[in-house]
């Protein structure tokens, strides 16, 4: 065992919490290659148990300016930017414990190590759910959703991850445990951190334990398809915005993506109503009936067929195709959907906020054009997962705003020795 990892066991007092990086698995070390630059491994990755010992192994790596990067179960360790010169790989994953469950007050306190899909067991059991729909929610941890702000087409109804979060309990970068918020929907006291937190890739603090609101499972869902024209699909992603119906979720697909999910032909609209099963039923039928006037392509799907549409959707969109594969985040006006999806071969954009997922398959140049159309409807796009030399040449963020030197003064206050995931989040911070 190396000297990093002999001291770390030593604090924490197991040396199985402590794995040499020469002792790891093959496909675990190149997991964590894809998000480390130079290509350098570190030491060792550590499994505290608990949040003292998380607290303690932060504290050491501190005192002789190690640098960390933290993490889940690793299933999205490699989106973001490369991190810098990476000394020990902290995981959170067996920091999973639930804290409370108030099912009355319809919120849940766990660990950040907490498996999504684990959570969410536990709270079916009080027919409650947390609205947010991550990538791989098998493998997702509570911590990685909050610290990667990931979530999908559920922000239609339920808004994003920092909109659902309470409170969270943090590791600074000098090892203190700090919290912000509390366990109740009405909270205002001092800076929000919780926004601050979610989604800054773990450069501020280790996140060890979360707060979020949950809301009652629903007692019926069915789903809209309409598929057809580019013009057909924004007339009708316009009449549904406009209208009083109220989908759960509602994305726009991509021709290709159309195909592979066997769907018809043409851009698809997507749409999940979920509600009493009166009101499913009539908002299903109104939006059908909208189509059919535009002269789209329309069916309805319920139960097994509901779930599977649901579930193939996510498999087409997040599991990676080839080593070249490019997966990109984007933000558009939402009247500018259709317009990039005539572009792309594989993407979805949900109808109301104009968040979205694109992939490309090793197509550089079409990355950056996209990039540039994205700019000119006011949005953004982000490249989360890509080959390391495609992130070495392009910039991940592709920020062009000017909050730069605000964000690079607040990881200065959070994280002075810029030893926290250096490199992950925009501007190299």
């Amino acid at each position: 065992m190396n000297a990093i990892a002999s001291t770390l066991a030593s604090i924490i007092g197991e040396e199985s919490a402590v794995l040499p990086w020469e002792n790891l698995e093959l496909s675990q070390q190149q997991r964590i290659q894809q998000t480390i630059s130079p290509q350098t491994p570190p030491s060792c990755i550590v499994y505290p148990r608990t949040q003292e010992q998380l607290a303690a192994v932060i504290t050491e790596a501190n005192r002789n300016n190690w640098r960390v990067l933290g993490c889940g179960s690793g299933s999205k360790i490699s989106w973001g930017g490369l991190a810098k010169g990476v000394d020990i790989v902290v995981s959170c994953t067996y920091i999973n414990q639930l804290i409370e469950h108030a099912v009355g007050d319809l919120t849940v306190t766990v660990e950040a190590g907490m498996k999504f899909s684990q959570l969410q067991a536990i709270l079916a059991k009080s027919r409650q759910f947390l609205a947010l729909d991550p990538t791989k929610p098998d493998l997702a941890t509570i911590g990685g959703i909050v610290a990667t702000a990931d979530t999908g087409s559920l922000r239609q109804r339920y808004g994003s991850v920092r909109d659902q979060l309470l409170g969270i309990t943090f590791v600074r970068a000098d090892g203190q445990i700090a919290k912000a918020g509390g366990r109740v929907v009405k909270n205002v006291a001092g800076y929000d951190l919780m926004k601050l937190f979610t989604g800054s890739y773990g450069t501020l603090g280790i996140i060890s334990q979360v707060t979020f609101r949950v809301y009652p499972l629903p007692e019926a869902s069915g789903t809209v398809v309409l598929t057809g024209s580019a013009e057909a699909i924004t007339q009708a992603a316009s009449t549904l915005r406009g209208s009083a119906l109220t989908p759960t979720q509602a994305d726009l697909l991509s021709t290709k993506l159309v195909a592979n999910l066997g769907l018809g032909k043409g851009l698809g609209l997507v749409t999940r109503f979920q509600s009493i099963s009166e009101s499913v039923k009539e908002q299903s039928n109104r939006l059908l009936e909208v189509g059919q006037k535009l002269g789209l392509d329309g069916a309805i799907y319920a139960d097994g067929n509901e779930a599977s549409l649901w579930q193939r959707l996510q498999q087409q969109m997040h599991t990676s195709a080839t080593e070249s594969t490019i997966s990109c985040k984007i933000g558009v006006l939402p009247t500018a959907a259709v317009e990039i999806l005539t572009q792309v071969e594989l993407g979805l954009i949900h109808m109301s906020s104009g968040l979205g997922l694109l992939r490309f398959q090793g197509q550089e140049e079409q990355v950056l054009k996209v990039r540039s159309l994205c700019e000119n409807h006011s949005g953004f796009l982000t490249i989360l997962e890509a080959p390391v030399i495609v992130k070495q040449k392009l910039d991940v963020w592709g920020y062009t705003g000017n909050a730069l030197s605000v964000m690079r003064r607040i990881k200065e206050q959070f994280d002075g020795k810029n030893i926290l995931s250096s490199g992950r989040f925009v501007g190299g911070i």
